[in-house]
This record gives structure tokens, C-alpha cells and sequence, in this order.
């Protein structure tokens, strides 16, 4: 496999100053996805993102796992309600012509 779109997780917890457990933790609850390749544990570099919005939370609102797990669980749901209420405003605009 090849690592070049992957960010080794030592790496990022040097940069953010977060422990490696943060990230097993992470993993565990199912929030990011953790590769192993030769022994060497990466993130795939498009999760960077939401990775910086849960360390913010954890660092700067002292907030724990569990509440990041309903937040981002919020968030998706709100996504995917925006979604919807855009197809279903788009259907109404088809009949309202």
C-alpha cells in the first residue's frame, strides 16, 4: 500500500501536541480511521480536517470523547437533513412551474 496520501500519526501528534491514545481512542469510537502499514500507524490526509476540528474541541472546550462522538454524529445528521430539504425543494420547484 502506498503511504503518500497518508500522514504518519506521530507526525500529527507532535504537530497538534496530542497524545497517541487520543487518536487509538478516536479510532475505537469509530470517528477516524487509523491504516497500519509495516508497523507504522497513518491517517489518510483527507481526515485532517475533521482531525483539527476534534483535537479544537478536545483542546480548547475541554471537550471528552463521548461528547466529540455526538457532536460529529449531530453534524452528520444536520448534513444529511440539508440534503434532503434540498432535494425536497427542488422536487417543489418541478410542480410549482
Amino acid at each position: 500500500m502506498s503511504t503518500e496520501n497518508f500522514i504518519p500519526l506521530e507526525n500529527l501528534c507532535t504537530h497538534y501536541n496530542v497524545e497517541l491514545s487520543f487518536f487509538s481512542n478516536l479510532n475505537e469510537i469509530g470517528l477516524i480511521e487509523i491504516q497500519m502499514v509495516e508497523q507504522i500507524q497513518y491517517i489518510h490526509q483527507d481526515s485532517i480536517y475533521e482531525i483539527e476540528k476534534m483535537i479544537r474541541m478536545h483542546q480548547e472546550l475541554d471537550v471528552n470523547l463521548e461528547g466529540i462522538d455526538v457532536v460529529f454524529n449531530l453534524l452528520q445528521k444536520i448534513d444529511s437533513l440539508k440534503e434532503e430539504l434540498t432535494a425536497v425543494r427542488n422536487r417543489l420547484r418541478l410542480y410549482e412551474n
